[in-house]
């Protein structure tokens, strides 16, 4: 058994904020740049989520996320093992191959 699969932890932030004003924007996107700037990537568009080495640096950035809140809004936080990471599923739909736009037929009079 290899127990740095159960010491290396993801932290995932789920987040619903308000977007009604423009105070609210500002805070929503300093909330999302706030995140990058800790090394979390976008999973989704309110899912970001981290790779933390221990525990402990886990607790560290819980910290850092909650003296980042924002004044309103739901903000949640999951940690799990990298083990348990590991039995994530995830689906994509096809990808579009890109078509040229069919030219229309040029008239000549």
């Amino acid at each position: 058994m290899d127990l740095n699969a159960y010491r290396i932890m993801w932290l995932f932030v789920f987040f619903d904020l308000p977007t009604d004003t423009k105070k609210d924007k500002k805070n929503a996107q300093q909330f999302r740049k706030n995140l990058l700037k800790d090394g979390f990537t976008m999973m989704q568009y309110s899912v970001y989520m981290r790779h933390c080495a221990s525990s402990e640096s886990a607790d560290a950035h819980q910290k850092r996320i909650k003296a980042l809140l924002p004044p309103y809004g739901k903000v949640s936080i999951l940690r799990i093992t990298d083990k348990q990471y590991g039995n994530i599923m995830n689906f994509w739909g096809r990808v579009e191959a890109y078509k040229e736009p069919t030219p229309m037929q040029l008239e000549l009079f």
